[in-house]
């Protein structure tokens, strides 16, 4: 048995299959420019869509890496700091207004949970760049979600981001594997993902009281929710960490 991938191109009917794969906090899935994503991940974007399966249950998805191609004309240290919503508005501007892209950029990698820890996350990646180069791009950046952050959440992301291990290598997993793989750490995208919502919104999607005012620590999240009670209203603002792996050609 082997781990296979594909596009959603080449297999349109695994579609909801791909869909139905969850894994994130449900405050997560609250970020406005989400839907202009996953709206059209199977359509639009399908060539950029990627489902793992084994070879003895092809029908079956256990994973999915989604990518989107973007116009990036300035240098890549000077990636947007908007992250993750930048790069969603930049691609699907890009589709509407015909615009040629010349870069794609990594928007998730997600394993469903009784695989994780089996190296899936990496071959995915790996294949994230191998389906960028038969695209014919020559760049692949992400805005990477450190997966250990979530346990030093008041730390600030410039500091956490360059956190080595005596090997050099990046403190955070995640991070860890991608320059493994190749890739650079350029900046930190302090705006990748902004959340707001009212106290009931929040509650209903942390099961927290939210009753003061400041900065809450949530299950999950990488920093601190900011809370206001007096007008009702909590944001969170995810930075993220980009980096670039340079393809092949």
């Amino acid at each position: 048995m082997t781990i296979e991938t594909a596009t959603l191109a080449e297999r349109p009917e695994m579609a909801d299959a791909v869909e139905e794969l969850d894994g994130w906090p449900v405050f997560m899935k609250q970020d406005p420019f989400s839907a202009f994503y996953y709206g059209q991940a199977a359509s639009t974007f399908a060539e950029h869509a990627l489902v793992a399966f084994r070879s003895d249950d092809p029908g079956v998805a256990i994973g999915r890496a989604y990518t989107v191609p973007f116009r990036w004309d300035a240098p890549i240290d000077d990636l947007p700091d908007g992250g993750w919503d930048a790069v969603i508005r930049r691609a699907c501007l890009g589709q509407l207004s015909g615009t040629t892209p010349n870069a794609v950029s990594a928007l998730e990698i997600l394993v469903r949970p009784d695989l994780r820890g089996t190296g899936l996350s990496g071959l995915l990646l790996r294949a994230m760049s191998r389906n960028a180069t038969r695209l014919g791009f020559t760049d692949l950046v992400a805005p990477v979600r450190p997966s250990g952050k979530h346990l030093a959440p008041t730390a600030p992301m410039s500091e956490y981001a360059w956190r080595t291990r005596k090997d050099g290598l990046p403190e955070d997993p995640w991070l860890r594997v991608h320059v493994r793989s190749g890739a650079r750490i350029v900046k930190v995208a302090p705006l990748s993902m902004v959340i707001p919502g009212t106290l009931d919104q929040w509650r209903s999607w942390t099961g927290l009281p939210f009753d003061r005012g400041g900065p809450v620590v949530v299950p999950d999240a990488l920093v601190p929710v900011e809370v206001d009670v007096e007008h009702d209203r909590a944001v969170y603002v995810e930075p993220n960490v980009w980096v670039h792996h340079p393809l092949g050609g």
